[in-house]
């Protein structure tokens, strides 16, 4: 199908998808989780051809790694969409309900968006996550994924849209964008006589590009300059565990940790622990002038690397003189994503809660738990980073509405 074929068959589909009950929603999801699994070598190969061609143009590591698909990430991608089915539907829930003087109910019901669309890169389990969480809620999915992940993509599609049409539910509920070129999705991002809702899930340049492009409303899914603030009264052990797992468990996420700061009073003590650690993982630190001191192997930060994203082995480094002095130097740096502070103070946590402006804040904890399936929500369309209609790990209740409901007995206005 071409585009406009694409985003008009969502938009009938979607008053189909949204008369669904839970127990023919769940019946798709479980269909679908069994599908991935059972094909789980076809969509292995599929992944291959993506990556052999990934490596051939270049990709960083960080991108390779988002889209390299494994059985366990695959067995992986199953169960989030189990977890998803096993969730309480939210659709027709009625969150209020009060009676007017003048005798009127009045009710406020959850209901679907609509049609959603999504634009993302080489991150193939984006495909089975959305899905979920959008066939839940009882939205049509329109999805435009990168050609580098193509292969992958189409195999994943087609066997979610078999396992709905197994079912006797319908396999347009999911479609997918195949046609290539920056065109086709500039003129996706104007569908907005079909589409409801676009989400982009990338890099800066994608999300600057939809944000700036589109005529359909956008949840902007912002990149992730995270941070993790060591604190005066830190435990360093926990500290250097912290940084280490925020920093190395994967690179490629928007939830990896970019930068470090860390209080003057303990820099000379933990900093020379924290290399030894980073130096396992070939990690380049780029750090302030105090902090180098404490370092063996620092280069110079400039200060575009306070606000960089790496998506790579390397970190920058700031020294502060107080809790006062980070939150003032993330709120300047960070991209509203995830942040972290490591301190045995329960006044200086309060205040870092209190005073950082992101979707997430962290005591004692690693900035890799923003997830939609760490979080329980089953899985997530994509981690919000501003403030209108949802921020965050975006889950079911992110994908849904609100109609009032009315219900009289002959009255007029006067």
């Amino acid at each position: 199908m071409d585009l406009i074929t694409i985003c008009q068959t969502a938009a009938q589909t979607k008053y189909k998808t949204a008369a669904l009950s839970t127990d023919e929603k769940n019946r798709g999801l479980l269909a679908g989780a069994n599908a991935l699994e059972a094909h789980a070598q076809e969509i292995l190969d599929a992944n291959t051809k993506d990556m052999e061609r990934g490596k051939q143009n270049g990709l960083p590591e960080g991108l390779l790694d988002r889209l390299l698909l494994t059985n366990e990430r695959i067995f992986g991608m199953a169960e989030g969409i189990r977890q998803v089915a096993s969730l309480a539907d939210p659709i027709g829930e009625v969150k209020r309900m009060w009676t007017r003087p003048n005798g009127l109910r009045i009710g406020e019901r959850v209901v679907p968006i609509g049609v959603v669309g999504v634009i993302y890169e080489a991150r193939p389990n984006v495909t089975a996550d959305v899905f979920a969480l959008c066939f839940k809620t009882g939205n049509a999915l329109i999805l435009r994924g990168g050609s580098d992940a193509l292969h992958s993509n189409q195999v994943l599609v087609k066997i979610l849209q078999d396992a709905l049409e197994s079912e006797g539910l319908p396999r347009e509920a999911l479609l997918l964008i195949e046609e290539g070129g920056h065109e086709v999705v500039t003129e996706f991002m104007k569908q907005n006589q079909y589409v409801d809702l676009l989400i982009p899930r990338g890099g800066a340049g994608l999300i600057r590009s939809v944000v700036n492009n589109a005529t359909i409303p956008v949840i902007e899914t912002g990149t992730g300059n995270c941070h993790i603030y060591v604190d005066e009264f830190a435990d360093l052990e926990m500290a250097v565990n912290i940084t280490v797992n925020a920093k190395t468990q994967r690179i490629g996420v928007c939830n990896a940790a970019e930068s470090l700061v860390v209080h003057e009073k303990i820099a000379s003590a933990f900093l020379p622990k924290l290399e030894e650690r980073l130096k396992s993982h070939q990690v380049e630190i780029f750090a302030d002038e105090a902090a180098r001191s404490s370092l063996s192997s620092a280069k110079e930060a400039t200060e575009e690397d306070f606000g960089r994203e790496y998506l790579d082995y390397k970190i920058s480094v700031k020294t502060v003189s107080s809790v006062e002095e980070a939150i003032a130097h993330i709120n300047r740096y960070n991209s509203g994503h995830s942040e972290a502070i490591v301190t045995d103070s329960y006044q200086n946590a309060e205040k870092f809660m209190d005073g950082v402006d992101a979707a997430c804040v962290y005591v004692n904890a690693s900035t890799r738990f923003t997830d939609g399936f760490e979080f329980g929500f089953g899985a997530e369309i994509g981690i919000s980073t501003q403030k209108l209609h949802a921020r965050g790990p975006m889950g079911l209740a992110a994908l849904t509405s609100t109609k009032y409901t009315i219900y009289g007995n002959g009255q007029i206005r006067g």
